[in-house]
């Protein structure tokens, strides 16, 4: 298989293995209902404001293997510096840790070398946080898709790709085209699985029924709302006697069909007998607007056979939709000039998530892979979680911001969108794990040591044991794993300390800082001892 090759790969294949372990620590709750809150929301959906490397590496105990759907939108590497993104990787936060990681070849790093080596490790922490049937899909444009798909091919292997799904962002011609005499209309997404064979996508329907019937009933058949007051001139009471009649709203008070702006009263779409047949049949619906109670009646799309997912997007919204959704969510000051439309995210996760799956993006700029999930939640009664990550200094005031109004509604008059609900938590970095001399840093805090050395050893998250057996990790293929540590003291293991352990297993593994039983003894007990902080293992 053709690899491809750049100064300071070899510097960076492996580099993950040296990011620090550092805790993510919590720092807000938000909840549509009841805004900022000091405790954990417990939502499941996070929002970090850090470096994705090393927010990435956090993760992993938790979520190894986890994450069935990874949307990204990296920096496109096109040389333009005028970009909140600064999209040309020249980011000083970049270059600090080239200069690091590279040494000093990175002093002859074109920005294509810089771009691959920080894409690389990134993509490897991915992969290992992405599940067996899970897809991760790559938005990119024509500058580094070549580069892209290589070091995807040599990460997930080629075998996994699944791909290339085109986006038409724009229908009109660029006017900065240059030379090349052609207008870009589209940006590639580079879709790769983590296992094809095992890979679950879901086929969706014909895209006219998907555009004509946006809404999604309780048993997951699309449908569309049809208002059932009946507008213009032609439909007032007197032409249509038999459409006049009171419907009870959920309050209790009754609603007659008088058209809100005029002083004539209207009729409804259709008459009493048929209401009463849709209200049995449950096809009824209430929404409370600024005016007061609406009625509508629930159309059910006609029921086809789902059809192959097109390679081509053109249906999901532009560049130029997209940036007029982020000003009337967060007015005009962002700097965001060509955000994704969240229909286009929203169609990923149509096509690669199910209802109760976890979702990441890792670089997610103004939010909007949360404002799809809560959207996509709310149209099909599901319960996904997301998780963002930003490093940049706008994660607050952009990201979490947009997040928040999208849960509590946004806009004003006939412009207003209702609030999806839902809630996340707010965490930045903590401190590493270890220290520079590659002892266990106090200051982190025992119950995260615990539960990083237990996803050491076994690949898997953390639960709190009851407390019965103080040092007990917990139990895990018959075998039984102590960590025997104490902050304030060096801790041995001893026929004292082994006095303490009470769970029966067919193997032991103990954690101290020192060992005073003989080989013999451990080998007869089925006992490894591992020195602290020695023998804990880097990930």
């Amino acid at each position: 298989m053709p690899t491809l090759h750049w100064i300071g790969k070899e510097k960076v294949i492996n580099h993950h293995l040296d990011v620090p372990y550092r805790v993510l620590e919590h720092q807000y709750g938000f909840e549509a209902a009841n805004g900022k809150t000091d405790q954990p929301t417990e939502s499941g959906n996070k929002i970090i404001h850090g470096d994705n490397l090393e927010a990435l590496k956090s993760l992993l105990p938790e979520y190894e293997g986890k994450v069935k759907c990874i949307y990204i939108d990296p920096p496109y590497n096109t040389g333009n510096e005028g970009w909140v993104y600064n999209d040309n990787v020249n980011d000083p936060k970049i270059k600090k840790w080239l200069a690091q990681v590279v040494g000093k070849e990175g002093e002859d790093l074109s920005r294509h070398d810089k771009w691959l080596c920080m894409m690389y490790p990134r993509l490897v922490l991915l992969h290992r946080l992405l599940a067996e049937d899970g897809a991760i899909f790559i938005s990119i444009d024509d500058t580094e898709e070549a580069n892209l798909r290589l070091i995807l091919n040599e990460i997930f292997g080629v075998r996994n790709f699944v791909v290339d799904l085109i986006w038409q962002k724009m229908d009109s011609p660029s006017s900065n085209f240059g030379f090349r005499a052609f207008s870009t209309y589209h940006d590639h997404t580079l879709v790769f699985a983590k296992d094809l064979a095992v890979c679950k996508l879901n086929q969706l329907e014909k895209p006219e029924i998907l555009n004509a019937y946006p809404d999604v009933t309780a048993e997951g058949r699309r449908c569309r709302l049809r208002q059932l007051r009946k507008n213009g001139k032609s439909a007032k009471r007197q032409d249509r006697p038999t459409m006049w009649f009171p419907i009870i709203a959920p309050d209790g008070s009754e609603v007659f069909p008088v058209h809100p702006s005029e002083s004539w009263e209207g009729r409804w779409a259709i008459s009493k007998p048929t209401y009463d047949e849709l209200l049995n049949a449950g096809l009824i619906e209430w929404k409370m607007r600024e005016h007061g109670w609406v009625v509508y009646q629930v159309e059910l799309a006609p029921l086809s056979p789902s059809i192959p997912n097109p390679s081509i997007l053109s249906d999901v919204g532009q560049n130029r939709q997209a940036k007029a959704q982020l000003n009337e969510i967060l007015g005009t000051d962002h700097n965001f000039d060509t955000p994704k439309p969240f229909g286009f995210i929203q169609r990923i996760l149509q096509i690669a998530s199910a209802s109760d799956s976890i979702v990441l993006d890792s670089f997610a700029g103004s939010g909007t892979t949360a404002h799809a999930v809560f959207n996509q939640n709310k149209q099909d009664n599901g319960n996904r979680k997301f998780i963002l990550i930003e490093m940049e200094d706008y994660a607050e005031t952009i990201t979490a911001e947009r997040v928040k109004r999208v849960m509590q509604g946004y806009g004003e008059g006939k412009n207003a969108v209702e609030g999806t609900g839902g809630a996340f938590d707010y965490y930045t970095l903590g401190p590493a794990l270890f220290d520079e001399e590659g002892n266990l840093n106090e200051a982190v805090g025992t119950d995260e040591i615990r539960a990083y050395v237990w996803y050491t050893e076994t690949r898997s998250a953390y639960q709190p044991t009851d407390g019965a057996e103080p040092y007990l990790l917990g139990k895990a293929d018959e075998t039984a794993y102590y960590f025997i540590y104490e902050p304030a003291r060096r801790t041995t293991l001893d026929y004292e300390s082994l006095s303490q352990i009470k769970t029966k297993a067919g193997h032991y593994v103990i954690y101290a800082d020192n060992c005073l039983l003989t080989k013999d003894y451990l080998i007869q007990h089925n006992i490894v001892f591992k020195k602290i902080p020695r023998d804990i293992s880097r990930f």
